[in-house]
């Protein structure tokens, strides 16, 4: 979170009893004694929020106030009052004040309402930052949310699969979003601008297999949980794709492609012909470091739907978010993340546990994805999360780990 404070007083005393106010509770103050010293510093992406007294000669809080709208109407700005300023205060709210305080003012109070301003103003600059990726990049930028090496290597692998142009298996556990990878795979192709058809493997026979390359035309079909196909479906798919066409096939599944070859239930030559490129959805479990990440962006879009302001996310949420396994991956986050945006129930986000305790649980899981990334090679886990030796051993004792148990 941003923890910068631009704070402006024309008394000395205040400035430099307020300014340590800050500092104690770790935040950054630049201090400013006028409205000259202070426009300086300000810019839309100011990383921070403003503190102002109202009483200053010259220009006074209220030309600050609406200097930094101007600026940025989301930049947060405090206004300090005297007590006869009190009526004053309360019509600058109305014109677009974040809050005031009563000078003298106590030092909790003070920084409570500063912190939360800060993480008002984090929250929109974060949502800048993903408006910027969906304008700016390319469709796996756009759309496939996360700052991990797995999310960046599942990015390459969707550009890696769009060029090959052939057919594409997408693997992934429930609610990994097979489709969503497809529909990128599909932006970034030379196919883009063409039809992208996706059906649900499992309601398709022989016709409606056949009416699905028709409505495909020259552009993608996605097969959702292409095991649903029954065996003369399977025979008629593998034709199409034998005698070439216009439309190019990408499959998904969540289930074990394998076990459906052993006994039998997948025909082995079309496994193969739509392997030939494979793209492997991350489970959450694998990348917790995304989910504060993917778990905002779901706030934000859930929030715009609703025409409602994003609620904020404190590092205690994010922390029981991070220590959850998510077997329903994505679409389960997504389900949590609508419902914090509306207010409603989070029962389904564990409480109870402190926040040493819940960090453990993120340090944890963060260990285990390692672990399981580099298939129990404690060097490279160790080389990976940038640890001493003697240090990754002992966390690994505490969580009662062993490489070996990650070991294929």
């Amino acid at each position: 979170m941003t923890r910068r404070v631009l704070l402006v007083d024309d008394d000395r005393d205040i400035r430099e009893a307020l300014g340590q106010t800050l500092e104690l509770a770790e935040l950054l103050p630049t201090v400013a004694g006028s409205f000259v010293e202070a426009k300086d510093h300000l810019t839309p992406d100011f990383a921070g929020v403003v503190v102002t007294d109202i009483r200053m000669p010259g220009r006074d809080g209220f030309f600050l106030l609406d200097f930094v709208r101007n600026v940025d109407v989301d930049l947060p700005v405090i206004l300090l009052t005297g007590e006869a300023d009190i009526p004053m205060a309360v019509r600058a709210m109305s014109a677009g004040a974040y809050d005031f305080l009563e000078k003298p003012c106590a030092p909790r109070d003070f920084v409570a309402v500063v912190e939360r301003a800060l993480q008002a103003r984090a929250l929109v600059l974060e949502n800048r930052r993903l408006k910027h990726e969906l304008q700016a990049g390319d469709a796996a930028s756009r759309l496939l949310f996360g700052e991990s090496r797995l999310a960046n290597e599942l990015r390459n692998q969707a550009r890696a699969a769009a060029r090959a142009g052939t057919e594409a298996l997408i693997v992934g556990e429930q609610g990994s979003g097979t489709s969503k990878i497809a529909e990128v795979i599909h932006l970034l192709s030379s196919k883009a601008s063409r039809p992208f058809v996706k059906r649900a493997a499992s309601s398709l026979n022989e016709a409606g297999l056949a009416r699905a390359f028709a409505d495909a035309l020259d552009g993608t079909l996605y097969l959702d949980e292409v095991t649903g196909l029954d065996p003369a479906t399977q025979l008629y798919l593998l034709d199409r794709l034998e005698e070439g066409g216009a439309a190019r096939v990408l499959a998904g599944t969540t289930r074990d492609l394998k076990a459906a070859l052993a006994d039998g239930g997948f025909n082995a030559e079309l496994f193969y012909r739509l392997d030939l490129i494979r793209v492997r959805i991350p489970a959450l479990r694998e990348r917790p470091a995304d989910i504060p990440v993917l778990f905002q962006h779901y706030v934000a879009q859930a929030s715009e739907q609703a025409n409602l302001t994003p609620p904020i996310v404190t590092a205690e949420h994010t922390a029981r978010l991070m220590a959850q396994d998510w077997p329903g991956n994505a679409r389960a986050l997504m389900n949590v993340a609508m419902r914090f945006a509306l207010g409603l129930d989070e029962s389904d986000v564990p409480r109870g546990a402190g926040l040493a305790a819940q960090m453990a649980q993120v340090e944890r899981s963060l260990l285990v994805a390692a672990l399981q990334r580099h298939e129990g090679r404690a060097s490279e886990v160790a080389r990976d999360l940038q640890l001493p030796r003697k240090t990754f051993y002992d966390k690994l004792n505490k969580y009662g780990l062993r490489p070996d148990d990650f070991r294929n």
